[in-house]
């Protein structure tokens, strides 16, 4: 199989701070779900992570990992030393989108939310909230949708007992939002 080369097919798994060790390991931050499937995977490719970035893509062999501290160290086939492995400082480790694991029916990957429009439900008639452009996994136990709105930026929960629909083709997600979170930023009336 040839690597992906356009950005978007790829499934970042992490993003590779510094050397962790002496033998070649690297720290890196965990970007994925499912750490565990590390496990399983001993193929994985090296992409810049800056979309302004030229470098091929770079297939690379996981020979070791672990979890530590809050992230995950990685060593790879023909990575032996603390020089080697600062090379690798900054680049995403990544597999091609058609090796991602399965989801059931009624979930969705959180990344392929962003660029999706979110739109209120919970009212008469459906309200369009704005764009998904990120989401922040670190706020606390369930994820904060980024959303452009009309005024400014809205943070909304990604709950489940939110969510109506996910449709990820027509780039749109169905949410019964709480009453008022959508104007929490809105200027206030004279």
């Amino acid at each position: 199989m040839t690597a992906p080369e356009r950005a978007q097919s790829w499934v970042w798994l992490a993003r590779i701070r510094r050397p962790q060790g002496r033998k070649g390991e690297v720290f890196a931050d965990i970007l994925t779900d499912f750490p565990e499937k590390f496990a399983e995977r001993k193929r994985l490719w090296l992409i810049a992570g800056d979309s302004a970035a030229k470098a091929a893509p770079r297939e690379v062999e996981l020979i070791a990992h672990w979890l530590h501290k809050g992230g995950i160290v990685l060593h790879f086939s023909g990575t032996n030393s603390i020089s080697e492995a600062e090379t690798l400082a900054g680049l995403i480790v990544a597999i091609p989108i058609t090796e991602r694991a399965s989801l059931a029916e009624d979930e969705a990957y959180i990344g392929d939310l962003i660029g999706c429009m979110l739109v209120d439900v919970a009212g008469s008639e459906p309200v369009s909230v704005g764009e998904i452009e990120a989401v922040d996994r670190t706020a606390g136990p369930v994820a904060l949708l980024v959303v452009r709105g009309a005024h400014d930026e809205i943070l909304v929960p990604f709950a489940k007992a939110y969510v109506r629909k996910i449709d990820l083709e027509a780039k749109r997600v169905e949410m019964a939002l709480p009453e008022g979170l959508t104007n929490l930023n809105a200027p206030e009336k004279p």
